[in-house]
């Protein structure tokens, strides 16, 4: 599905990674101009640059979407460089391997700091708060900040990204999966609360797509499947990872104002029947 954005102005957080880059240069392709957001200046400009390359037109810009100061400071660089925000996608979020447990369920071997093994008592709290932080507080912010532009002149759409997760716990993330299920409880919340400023917001939920970090989780080197991996693979009717480009149909459905104008406060699975699939 493709859709005109010409002269809309789109951010995209994490837009250094391997989705939301897509998403970010989907956007440009349909005439949007596309703000950056990220910590990494490098990911981005390289991102901003293939954008250029091709007609569109990107900005980088570096800052910590926990950070509200510094996503006022962005703000008002997008201002200055192409206008006040209509369409937010918040994809900035994350994992600590800190906050991640080796193990399923509790192991006598953890009590004992088994080198190895890291579960639930052997994880850092102050990791595992940093990835709630991010993923929560990384999709607040940025909609209290550019949300207020969309709500002054009554328009404007915002897609979070929740996970798998906001569904149902999935084994070893469990500060992730927390987070997760928030993001979709505040997408809720805040469709419901922006409603009468005719701003839509609702999320998408990814399932297992491959990027940098987790093909080295769940795949081999010969191009098998780690046992996670291959777990996934099982629990998913279409038996594969999807592909980021796979996303951009139900981003630009949920954008288009005449295809989704009355739709608000979902969060939609795009994850290959993984959720349909009890495992049974």
């Amino acid at each position: 599905m493709t859709i005109q954005m010409n002269g809309k102005i789109a951010i995209v957080t994490g837009a250094g990674g391997t989705l939301c880059s897509e998403m970010a240069r989907n956007l440009a392709q349909q005439g949007a101009k596309v703000a950056l957001i990220g910590r990494n200046l490098e990911k981005l400009k390289k991102v901003e640059q293939e954008i250029t390359k091709n007609g569109g037109a990107a900005i980088s810009v570096s800052a910590d979407v926990t950070d509200q100061s510094q996503v006022e400071a962005a703000r008002m660089t997008i201002i200055n460089t192409f206008g006040f925000c209509d369409i937010l996608i918040n994809g900035a979020g994350g994992n600590q391997p800190d906050a991640v447990t080796t193990i399923s369920e509790f192991n006598d071997e953890e009590l004992n700091q088994e080198k190895g093994i890291r579960g639930f008592f052997n994880l850092s709290m102050e990791k595992f708060s940093n990835v709630i932080e991010t993923n929560t507080m990384g999709t607040v912010i940025p909609c209290f900040v550019f949300g207020k532009d969309m709500a002054e002149k009554k328009s404007g759409v915002i897609i979070n990204i929740a996970s798998m997760n906001s569904f149902r716990p999935l084994s070893r993330v469990g500060a992730y999966g927390m987070a997760k299920a928030g993001i979709m409880n505040f997408t809720q919340w805040l469709a419901a609360y922006l409603a009468p400023a005719n701003i839509r917001v609702n999320a998408i939920a990814p399932g297992f797509f491959l990027n940098e970090r987790s093909t080295k989780l769940l795949t081999t080197p010969d191009g098998g499947f780690t046992e996670r991996g291959g777990n996934i693979i099982r629990q998913t009717p279409l038996k594969r990872f999807g592909k980021a480009s796979e996303l951009i149909g139900c981003i630009n459905w949920l954008i288009d104002d005449e295809a989704a104008g009355f739709v608000t406060g979902i969060t939609i699975p795009v994850d290959g029947g993984f959720l349909a699939d009890s495992g049974i």
